[in-house]
């Protein structure tokens, strides 16, 4: 059985991994609102703010 440190540390990797997804998803969305409404602005922030969250997310994932 892991101790309870090693089990608050992991929980608290899942929430930092889950709010990563949920900030690429609204990136997504951004993205799809930026092509919809044809704004090149919107939609380029959208892809530089989606690949900081990926670029945040790998080195929790990679561990």
């Amino acid at each position: 059985m892991k101790p309870e440190r090693d089990q608050k540390a992991e929980k608290q990797e899942r929430y930092q991994i889950t709010g990563w997804i949920l900030f690429i998803v609204c990136a997504l969305f951004f993205a799809a609102a930026g092509l919809k409404n044809r704004d090149m602005v919107t939609f380029a922030g959208s892809m530089f703010f989606l690949i900081a969250c990926i670029v945040f997310l790998i080195p929790l994932i990679a561990r």
